[in-house]
């Protein structure tokens, strides 16, 4: 059993925020199971490292002995959240939201213990509220609270339109606190606000408030911009086994440590020891090894991991892979690059024209796979290693 400030650190491993920390530490003194509360709209139907950031919080309680409450937000999925969006976001249809959501209930039990796990639905609740219970719902909060939110801020005073159903977004999930009676609810630091207004309406409805941890957001592979499936920087976590090693290979040695923290369950303690070899000497490349291999087994199993490994080597150490392959980062002014305008930026080749006659000759591969596409786009986010002949490399990032 932890202690008292054994579980406070392991609570804060990663975290932006606690609002309030002393609120929280009054919660876990009563010695009692805490309510724990993530909401997911499915959006998509697939999860990627980014997404379990979150996920990994919520294990984490588990293994205090919290209750994990996972809601799946299939009823603010229709909405459509407005968090970061400069214009109206298209809400999904009925039959949209019903299809994603089948597949997270499966990805998330290789996290979190299904035993100790709540599934909840929050049309549940919100699918038996009337008109006039959404009206007395409503009544709760305030125009100018609403605009006080960054995203609506800037659009009102951009005269972007915000249309009605926007503000309802906050007020759902805030209200699904009340009906999951949340003592803490997690989110990413861009949820702050709608996180804040769950607070507000227990207390409006008479309960205690419940405290909210934000999570950072995860870099993608590129190591700039948010881990994300459009932008093509992403590790999904249905990802195969190689390809999933080959990604997590390529993210930078300082990234690395990010994703240590975030995504692995090893003691921080050991986490620094890494640290400390490498700076007496050890190769960076080493210690990502045990990232790939503890994420790829979470996802996959121990053989995978071990296989995708040597996979990995057999792809790269053996083709004579250079220890230190420099690190280098495009600023691309439209969604995708060509391919051999990015080798003669990365000055792997003198001119396009010899990046063209490379590939025609066999002699251009990106993380170790032969390229014969002339005309090949790399998309904005993507993170690969390029190899040009025996003996020139870099590992490019496109932002």
């Amino acid at each position: 059993m932890a202690t008292l400030e054994e579980a406070l650190a392991l609570i804060k491993r990663g975290a932006h925020e606690i609002l309030v920390e002393e609120g929280l530490v009054a919660k876990l003194k009563e010695e009692r199971p805490l309510r724990i509360k993530a909401g997911f709209d499915p959006t998509a139907p697939d999860l990627h490292l980014g997404h379990t950031v979150l996920v990994n919080k919520l294990r984490q309680f588990q293994d205090l002995g919290h209750e994990v409450m996972f809601l799946i937000g299939d009823f603010t999925a229709m909405i459509g959240d407005p968090t970061g969006k400069s214009a109206t976001r298209p809400p999904l249809s009925r039959e949209q939201v019903i299809e994603n959501a089948k597949t997270y209930e499966h990805q998330i039990f290789k996290i979190l213990d299904p035993e100790k796990t709540t599934v909840l639905f929050n049309s549940s609740w919100m699918g038996e509220m009337s008109a006039a219970d959404l009206i007395q719902l409503a009544s709760k909060h305030t125009v100018a609270r609403m605009l006080e939110r960054d995203d609506f801020d800037k659009r009102y005073k951009g005269g972007q339109p915000i249309a009605v159903h926007e503000f309802l977004y906050p007020l759902v999930q805030g209200y699904d606190s009340v009906m999951m009676r949340a003592d803490v609810e997690l989110g990413g630091t861009d949820q702050k606000f709608n996180l804040l207004v769950g607070r507000q309406l227990q207390e409006s409805f008479g309960q205690k408030p419940q405290c909210t941890i934000t999570m950072p957001i995860l870099e993608g592979l590129d190591g700039v911009q948010k881990m994300s499936k459009s932008l093509n920087n992403y590790i999904g976590i249905k990802d195969t086994p190689d390809e999933m090693f080959g990604k997590l290979m390529s993210i930078s040695d300082e990234l690395m440590w990010r994703y240590f923290e975030l995504l692995s369950f090893r003691p921080m303690a050991e986490i620094e020891g890494f640290a400390q070899e490498i700076e007496q000497g050890m190769n960076p490349r080493d210690i990502k090894f045990l990232l790939a291999e503890e994420i790829i087994t979470r996802f996959h199993d121990e053989a995978a991991a071990s296989k995708a490994r040597e996979n990995f080597i057999a792809r790269f150490q053996k083709g004579a892979m250079p220890e230190d392959i420099p690190e280098l980062t495009l600023s691309a002014d439209e969604p995708t690059i060509p391919i051999a305008n990015l080798l003669h930026k990365a000055g792997l080749v003198q001119s396009t024209s010899e990046a063209l006659r490379m590939i025609q000759q066999g002699a251009v591969r990106i993380d170790g796979e032969r390229i014969e596409d002339k005309k090949l786009q790399i998309e904005i986010g993507s993170c690969q290693v390029y190899q040009v002949g025996k003996r020139r490399f870099a590992r490019v990032s496109v932002v």
